[in-house]
């Protein structure tokens, strides 16, 4: 089951590359909104009261940073 994967990120973010290259090694396929190119996406996610990313939403979960294991969990 294909589930609707979106990723907060940033270009200078380390992690958020780390999570997106593991997506997609995993086949995984998701909307990346990037704050640093998309102001909306920005405003979008402060107003649900995150200031950092990545910020990974799995349906209406949500992952705050690159958590392998709950992504996992979440992906199943």
């Amino acid at each position: 089951m294909n589930k609707n994967v979106v990723v907060y990120s940033s270009d200078s973010c380390v992690y958020c590359k780390e999570a997106k290259n593991y997506l997609r090694s995993i086949g995984v396929d998701f909307e990346e909104r990037n704050i640093s190119k998309d102001q909306s996406a920005r405003k979008e996610l402060m107003s649900k009261g995150f200031m950092g990313v990545p910020v990974i939403m799995v349906e209406q979960e949500i992952i705050q940073g690159f958590d392998r294991r709950k992504l996992d969990e979440l992906l199943r």
